[in-house]
């Protein structure tokens, strides 16, 4: 029998990121599908170190221009829009699988953030936000004193 480590609360974001995907996928009559003409998913990744929250997210073919990153009120909001090439007359498109349009995601921040010294980068189509940690939030080692010893 193998054992499986459980991780309830990753595991709970993963349905409820994917529940409401699927409802916003079938009312943009796309279901199954994240390419839609109107809203998009871009794939997003989050992690942490001893020192920052960092998210990436992949926006191939974007500008930079063209991506808005905004934090109030404790969510970090990355937003944007990918516009779809133009159509040229006497052209028949047989496959259309790249994702266009609007994408607007949100995250909410630990408490603990240095809004101030938050950091986004964008290269090679994927931006990184980097949320450097609050003082109060790092761990701190608590040295351990012996009784009689010295």
């Amino acid at each position: 029998m193998t054992l499986v480590r459980c991780k309830p609360t990753r595991d709970l974001f993963n349905l409820q990121e994917e529940v409401s995907r699927m409802f916003d996928n079938f009312f943009e009559g796309t279901a199954g599908s994240n390419t839609s003409g109107g809203i998009w998913f871009p794939a997003t990744d989050i992690h942490e170190t001893k020192d920052d929250f960092i998210v990436s997210i992949e926006l191939p073919g974007m500008k930079r221009e063209d991506i808005k990153v905004t934090v109030q009120n404790d969510i970090l909001t990355i937003r944007g829009e990918r516009k779809q090439e133009r159509e040229q007359k006497d052209t028949s498109y047989h496959r259309v699988e790249r994702a266009y349009g609007f994408f607007s995601r949100s995250f909410t921040l630990p408490s603990a953030v240095k809004e101030g010294q938050i950091n986004a980068t964008y290269q090679d189509g994927v931006l990184r936000v980097t949320l450097p940690k609050a003082e109060e939030v790092k761990p701190k080692e608590i040295p351990i004193s012996v009784n009689g010893s010295k």
